[in-house]
């Protein structure tokens, strides 16, 4: 009887409970209330989960973006009196009675006397991770070459303009809540600094950097990547939790830089931090790292954790206005760079890293190792010489060669744009997306300048013939005031009797200058990368003497390419059917070209005068 009731009852309710809706996982926006107390999860040292309160203050409507709400709330506990709103605690978890609101994210700038915070909600984290699909290309982030510090700045602020108030105006701003808020807060809210981790970078080589980066909301660090010091968590036997520092790997090896945050929320493999964006790429393909925080550094401008990235975990895949996010599993493939370094003072280095392939960051990383590792191991003031050989090879379509002289007292500030130029180039092309697989460089490194200029040019014995073959003679000065001459065989066309030829010998910059004013030659527009990788392999050199036999037959420059000697009859021709300005008829022409390698950057431009027997 006792039995038969008990089922009864026990049917009843479970049919009961079966009609009452689920409770969600995640706390919505809508049924904040101003006075409700939850509990932030963040490490603040080690890999040990603390919690602290969290105070809710109100909700700010439309501030990020339509539709984008921002909960203010009050931290407590922990360091964080002393501390205030700490870089680094992007993407703490928020939880009101077991349900995830969403991920601390924002603070009231530098100064502020209480740890006043913004926290995104988890919906909208979520929902913006969403978007799919490859990343293309944008004209915004471009590392301008040679690389200055006010051009760094400006690439940065080009790149990171979402680093900007919510708001310009108070009036612009909706408060919801009666917690006392001045809507004025609005526009003093900035995205939680998030530490900038570098290691194997010579401090006063980094200073510039790290000066770019704090700009940017940034709070750049000199501590690298975990070495001895392992979290005790590492390993697929402790998965990753709400809480947990995570980082993004940008560089690893013999000199690295990373970012640390929070995670927010691990939905399976998927994993969701820092609660606002990182980069603004959108896609991206960065390596995921576990982070161990060595330390919290107060500071009443701005407190920060001291952090270092750890083992890959996974991929981060998306970087949003919200969020970054990603998956557990198989980092992201890395451009391998390896640079040996061969000093005349005997030594030898070989210095390896791995980057990421991104527009911006491929281009700057690879810039930032080669002039680190010159300026770290080699001479960092007054003249030195730079010898540089070696390629960038991209998928499908072959390899760039690199081979060159820079010298004085910028030489490897030279060498290192001579090499990330046509790579930066090639990131930023408008027709596909480059894949760079691999940069191999040897250095040949000299503490004193290799230079010379071109003196004098002159060819022995009196006026030559058509037809003959003359011995173009070039002195060149070096830079201690010795003399060098080169001997160059010059043929004379058989067709120049009675003509008046020169004969030019140039560095590569003023040869490019001359063909610009008097051939009318200007940069090739190209049309696809295959063209692209042949105007790259293709560019002039320091250490070269260009020379040019010219005379004064009738040209034309046909869709930029110049066309020498051309009949009266075949000119008449193309001068009549002009299209689009893609003729232009020349007075000069270039019969022969040569140009010699030499030991020297060479620099100056001198021009002989033939005139040739009948």
């Amino acid at each position: 009887m006792y039995m038969r009731a008990f089922a009864v009852i026990g049917a009843f309710l479970l049919f009961f409970a079966a009609g009452l809706p689920a409770q969600s996982r995640t706390f919505p926006v809508d049924e904040l209330r101003v006075g409700m107390v939850g509990v932030g999860k963040t490490v603040f040292e080690g890999d040990r989960l603390d919690e602290f309160k969290v105070h809710i203050l109100g909700v700010l409507k439309n501030v990020i973006g339509t539709r984008r709400n921002l909960i203010l709330a009050r931290l407590e506990g922990g360091p964080l009196a002393e501390t205030g709103v700490i870089a680094g605690m992007s993407g703490s978890p928020v939880y009101i009675d077991g349900r995830l609101v969403g991920a601390v994210s924002y603070s009231l700038g530098q100064f502020s006397k209480e740890p006043i915070a913004g926290i995104t909600p988890i919906g909208e984290m979520t929902e913006a991770a969403t978007f799919a699909g490859p990343r293309r290309q944008v004209a915004r982030a471009e590392l301008q070459l040679p690389l200055t510090n006010d051009g760094l700045r400006n690439s940065l602020r080009q790149a990171f303009s979402w680093m900007r108030p919510f708001a310009d105006s108070p009036n612009d701003v909706q408060v919801l809540g009666d917690g006392g808020l001045n809507a004025g807060i609005g526009t003093m809210l900035r995205p939680i600094a998030t530490p900038l981790t570098l290691g194997g970078f010579d401090a006063s080589f980094a200073d510039p950097i790290v000066s770019a980066f704090r700009d940017q909301g940034f709070m750049p660090v000199m501590a690298g990547g975990l070495a001895g010091q392992q979290s005790v968590r590492s390993g697929a036997s402790n998965p990753l939790r709400p809480g947990d520092p995570v980082g993004v790997s940008l560089m690893t090896g013999d000199m690295e830089l990373g970012a640390t945050g929070t995670v927010t929320e691990v939905d399976g493999n998927r994993v969701y931090a820092f609660g606002h964006p990182f980069y603004g790429l959108g896609p991206t393909q960065f390596p995921m790292t576990r982070a161990y925080v060595h330390v919290i550094l107060p500071s009443m401008m701005s407190s920060s954790k001291i952090a270092s990235t750890g083992e890959v975990i996974g991929t981060v895949s998306q970087d949003r206005a919200t969020t970054i996010a990603g998956t557990l599993g198989a980092g992201p493939t890395l451009i391998p760079v390896k640079l040996n370094l061969t000093s005349e003072r005997g030594t030898k280095k070989t210095f390896e890293m791995a980057m990421v392939n991104d527009q911006l960051f491929t281009p700057l990383l690879a810039y930032l190792s080669i002039l680190n590792t010159l300026q770290s191991y080699e001479r960092q003031n007054g003249a030195a010489s730079y010898v540089v050989r070696g390629s960038a090879s991209v998928k499908k379509y072959g390899t760039i060669a690199f081979e060159d002289l820079f010298t004085g007292d910028q030489g490897s500030v030279g060498a290192a744009a001579y090499v990330v130029a046509p790579i930066n180039f090639l990131m930023r092309n408008a027709f596909e997306d480059v894949e760079l697989e691999g940069l191999t460089l040897d250095i040949d490194a000299s503490e004193e300048p290799r230079s010379a200029t071109i003196e004098r040019v002159w060819i022995d014995g009196a006026r030559p013939k058509a037809g003959t073959k003359v011995d173009l003679k070039m002195l060149l000065r070096t830079y201690r005031g010795e003399e060098i001459t080169r001997t160059l065989p010059i043929d004379i066309p058989a067709n120049a009797r009675g003509a008046q030829l020169s004969i030019m010998v140039s560095d590569g910059n003023r040869l490019t200058q001359w063909e610009s004013r008097e051939l009318q030659i200007q940069p090739l527009q190209t049309r696809g990368l295959p063209q692209m990788m042949q105007v790259l392999n293709s560019a002039r050199k320091n250490n070269r003497l260009y020379v040019r036999l010219l005379g004064r037959d009738g040209g034309a420059v046909v869709k930029g390419e110049s066309m020498a000697a051309l009949p009266p009859s075949v000119l008449a021709v193309m001068e009549s059917d002009r299209n689009g300005g893609s003729f232009r008829a020349l007075q000069n022409a270039t019969l022969g070209e040569w140009d010699i390698t030499t030991p020297y950057a060479v620099a100056g431009s001198r021009t002989l005068t033939l005139d040739i027997q009948d």
